[in-house]
């Protein structure tokens, strides 16, 4: 039973620090270095003043080059959006033509096909003339309309 009295060990591993812990320690390292350097007040306050004038620089250029690439890249986003855009414009004013003419086509289509059924309506309504529709010198010429019909 002594085997099981003993509670289980827990690991904990923690990853982490990084780049971020790595500078925060040099920049403290730095700082104390120039604090216990063999100098006269003066002269490390002058060169505390200078590295923070020096950072401060750095910080600027920084800060410039990163304005112009995110400025750059809107730039070319806006020029892209801008093509994608007119593009699209560009194909529902083509949609728009080809339907307005599909449809003119349909219309006169439709107009042509009326016209024919109504000369058809017409044609069939109206009594036959004589001799209409038949071919002469045939038989049915010569008998007449009626015998077509065999009356």
């Amino acid at each position: 039973m002594g085997q099981h009295d003993e509670p289980p060990y827990v690991f904990i591993e923690r990853r982490g620090g990084g780049i971020g812990s790595f500078l925060l320690g040099a920049l403290v390292g730095a700082g104390l270095g120039i604090l216990f350097a063999p100098r006269s007040g003066e002269e490390t306050r002058e060169e505390l003043r200078e590295g923070a004038a020096r950072l401060g620089r750095q910080a600027e250029d920084t800060l410039r080059q990163v304005r112009g690439a995110v400025g750059e890249t809107v730039d070319e986003m806006r020029h892209g959006i801008n093509e994608k855009v007119e593009a699209a414009r560009e194909a529902f004013e083509s949609g728009r033509v080809a339907a307005r003419e599909t449809r003119e086509e349909m219309e006169r289509r439709v107009r042509e096909a009326r016209e024919r059924v109504r000369a058809g309506i017409d044609a069939a309504r109206r009594p036959p003339e004589p001799g209409e529709g038949l071919t002469p010198g045939t038989p049915e010429a010569a008998a007449g309309p009626e015998s077509k019909f065999g009356v």
